[in-house]
């Protein structure tokens, strides 16, 4: 009965109920809008960290001193090849183990030419490592690290500009001067975390890059890469790398007094976790933010309400006069303002989802409307219009029928 008795109200006044719904419509749009876009960055460091290598940790040279001066990572030469290999035999939760050098190398094929972002150098397990498999052709062996072979794999930003629609395996490019074999194609990876396109890149094996293309006569490496079998065996894996390490480098154990370490290592799963944390941060704050619209929209209901209460006076009086008690003028005021926010709630939604979908489609951002934010923002426009519709109710249903009978 209320709720047939408030749906003939609000038509009566189609206009103003339909400005009353908009602070509404654009409140519960904004905030799932703003989960959908903030859920969808989320999604997006999660899955260009996974691009990176699931279950990983990262040892890099430096965080060394001298006397009172601190080095920070990667600032000195302290990992080799052999580091690698004793983590790969003493650390029975390392699965695999990937060196990396780095360098600088531009890439001739007949009369093109291009310049990777990253040319690495490195050894077979690093694919393992970074769970990158081959589109085409075979990763470079064993063998022809300890040769030092003139082979190479390469990215398909690489194959997009230098072959021109050929199959680059087996063909012959240079690089400094130096004839190499690309021996496969990596399988398209696209851009990582922080930007930067993962297929702008060519691989080669670790003593190629070293001897003949950096000249070097060193036996360092830049970076070691190392993956467990689960997430909870990173934990155990960390402690037997950091063991490991201070063994091969003579440190000592750890403990009061201990030798300081000169390396450094960093686990995936906790860069994944703070990442992961900031961009949940930004979503509450863009949500809460949006949120504001919502308030502003109740209070234009708790507006409206009031003035309908006045307008409608002699109603009230009436009905009062006939028999309605105060609570079925509570309710019937109550049921009105919960249909406003509530429809303004559901168009809100219709609005919001458009905007999300909008935005994946032109503007290419993985926004993800997630029924969570639905349901929430259902409960949210229902709660503001109970809480913000009660006092004008209130104030309806505690009108004196005589009084109200005689007002003009």
């Amino acid at each position: 009965m209320s709720l047939r008795i408030a749906v003939r109200a609000l038509d009566r006044n189609r206009v103003r109920s339909a400005l009353t719904m908009l602070g509404v419509v654009i409140g519960v749009a904004a905030v799932i809008a703003m989960v959908a876009i903030g859920q969808g960055a989320t999604n997006l460091v999660q899955k260009s960290i996974a691009s990176m290598g699931q279950n990983q940790i990262m040892v890099m040279p430096g965080s060394s001193s001298s006397g009172a001066v601190m080095f920070g990572s990667g600032s000195v030469q302290t990992l080799t090849p052999a580091d690698a290999a004793a983590i790969s035999r003493e650390c029975p939760s390392a699965t695999a183990v990937a060196v990396i050098v780095r360098t600088r190398a531009q890439i001739v094929y007949e009369n093109l030419n291009w310049a990777p972002a990253t040319v690495q150098g490195c050894n077979p397990d690093y694919l393992v490592v970074r769970e990158w498999p081959i589109a085409e052709g075979d990763n470079f062996t064993d063998a022809d690290v300890k040769t030092a072979a003139q082979v190479c794999l390469v990215g398909q930003t690489v194959v997009d500009n230098l072959f021109r629609g050929e199959s680059p395996v087996g063909k012959r490019v240079r690089l400094k001067g130096l004839p190499f074999r690309v021996v496969g194609v990596l399988s398209r990876k696209g851009a990582s975390t922080f930007g930067q396109d993962q297929d702008d890149v060519l691989l080669l094996p670790w003593t190629t890059s070293k001897k003949k293309l950096q000249g070097s006569a060193f036996n360092n490496v830049d970076q070691i890469l190392v993956t467990a079998a689960s997430a909870p065996a990173l934990v155990s894996l960390e402690t037997e790398v950091r063991a490991t390490l201070r063994a091969t480098h003579r440190l000592g154990p750890e403990g009061p007094g201990a030798a300081m370490e000169d390396f450094s290592i960093r686990n995936m799963t906790e860069l994944l976790g703070a990442m992961t944390a900031t961009t949940g941060i930004m979503t509450a704050l863009l949500a809460a933010i949006a949120s504001v619209s919502l308030l502003v929209g109740g209070i234009g209901i708790m507006n409206i309400m009031l003035v309908s209460v006045t307008e409608r006076t002699r109603e009230i009086g009436l009905r009062m006069a006939v028999g309605a008690r105060s609570r079925d003028v509570l309710s019937q005021f109550l049921v009105e303002s919960v249909v406003l926010s509530g429809i303004g709630g559901l168009l809100g939604i219709a609005l919001g989802s458009g905007t999300a979908i909008f935005v994946a489609n032109v503007m290419r951002w993985p926004a993800v409307v997630s029924p969570q934010a639905i349901v929430i923002a259902v409960v949210f426009s229902g709660a503001v219009g109970v809480l913000f519709g009660f006092y004008p109710a209130w104030r309806a249903s505690r009108l004196d029928p005589i009084e109200a009978l005689r007002f003009e």
